[in-house]
């Protein structure tokens, strides 16, 4: 079909600034040099507007604390968190300087309400594992994916129990590092805002913990509408789990973000490939009928349009691979959202069967009960 694509790929400069050259040596690869760039532009940007609300009487931090939030989170929010998924899925520096990455996470993570490990432990080790499969703590496949009551059921339980999930799958998976560090982060994370409260309570709420909380919710939405439209029948296949968003401005803040098929399909692939990628395989993506949607906006945006339940215009962007009528694609979409495998579980309880050893990511039972039963 004739979709012309206009996302990010990449082009290489003519020149370098003094920081790139500096660092280049360093990198494995010099197109995530924008890295570099975005980290610098956020931390000559943000610590200091952070170090100036530490300094400020009550009152002042109250009075800026609104607009700090929405500078920070309009202008970094985005770009950090999809830089820290990116630079896991792909670090960007040689073996010998790979400590230096740890700069992302543990000193601007905070900043930008991420704790500094927690992202890498349930994205890759559990999330890109399990594919969300019902093995995923945050699998979407038990939920009306439109329902905001589902959705709430859904943050809540991953809010107040995920820690303790999430530390359950790493130990049944023998990923044991990945759950020490995990709650290393997360005492890290716990010690600093600590700390922050005995200097400057409202400081501290207004830079560490209120954005933390924000990101919790923006992620769990994003990730809810990235696996809104599964095709139930085929729930692990990576064209109909996910969804694409092209000629998106959000792919040119956030590294191409809105190419989760391709990212499921292709996790190690660099981002600036991604739109090509698309492009390359399109044929592919018509065929499995995957759900692609055309200047949209972001993963917020297809949220917001499910709960409001506003399928007309969630079908006016649908990339029409299979030549369907408007009310076909409402159909179709709503086909997809609506329709559920496994049970809802409980907020605050979760399997313990002492003899679990992994689990069936299409149904979610561990493979000793699965087999107890035969």
């Amino acid at each position: 079909m004739d979709l012309v694509i206009n996302d990010p790929k990449w082009v290489k400069p003519t020149s370098y600034s003094l920081l790139e050259r500096t660092f280049l040596p360093l990198m494995k690869d010099e197109r995530d040099l924008i890295f570099i760039r975005t980290s610098a532009l956020l931390s000559l940007t943000v610590f200091p507007l952070a170090i100036a609300l530490f300094l400020s009487p009550a009152e002042i931090v109250w009075m800026a604390a609104l607009p700090y939030i929405g500078f920070v989170f309009l202008n970094f929010g985005g770009r950090f968190g999809l830089m820290l998924h990116a630079t896991g899925h792909r670090p960007i520096f040689k073996r010998e300087y790979k400590f230096i990455q740890n700069y992302i996470p543990f000193v601007m993570g905070p900043f930008l309400g991420h704790t500094p490990t927690s992202f890498a432990a349930h994205h890759m080790w559990m999330h890109h594992a399990e594919n969300n499969m019902l093995g995923d703590a945050s699998s979407t496949l038990p939920y009306k994916r439109d329902s905001f009551f589902h959705f709430l059921h859904y943050f809540v339980r991953f809010f107040f129990m995920g820690h303790f999930i999430l530390t359950r799958y790493l130990l049944i998976r023998g990923r044991n590092k990945t759950a020490l560090r995990f709650w290393f982060g997360e005492l890290c994370w716990f010690a600093l805002a600590g700390l922050a409260l005995s200097i400057n309570a409202p400081a501290a709420l207004v830079v560490f913990i209120i954005p933390m909380l924000m990101m919790r919710w923006l992620m769990m939405a994003g990730n809810f509408a990235q696996h809104a439209f599964i095709d139930v029948t085929d729930p692990d296949n990576g064209y109909k789990n996910s969804n694409n968003l092209v000629n998106a401005g959000y792919n040119h803040k956030a590294y191409n973000d809105g190419y989760h098929i391709v990212h499921h399909l292709k996790p190690a692939m660099h981002w600036t490939d991604m739109a090509q990628y698309f492009e390359d395989n399109m044929d592919k993506f018509a065929e499995a009928d995957a759900v692609c949607f055309d200047g949209l906006g972001d993963n917020q945006s297809i949220w917001f349009n499910l709960m409001f339940k506003r399928y007309d215009n969630l079908a006016n962007h649908l990339v029409n691979f299979k030549g369907r009528t408007h009310e076909e694609k409402v159909a179709f979409l709503k086909s997809r959202v609506q329709t559920q495998v496994g049970e809802i579980p409980p907020i605050l309880f979760w399997e313990t069967d002492a003899d679990v050893v992994r689990f069936d990511r299409k149904t979610g039972v561990s493979v000793n009960q699965a087999l107890a039963t035969e």
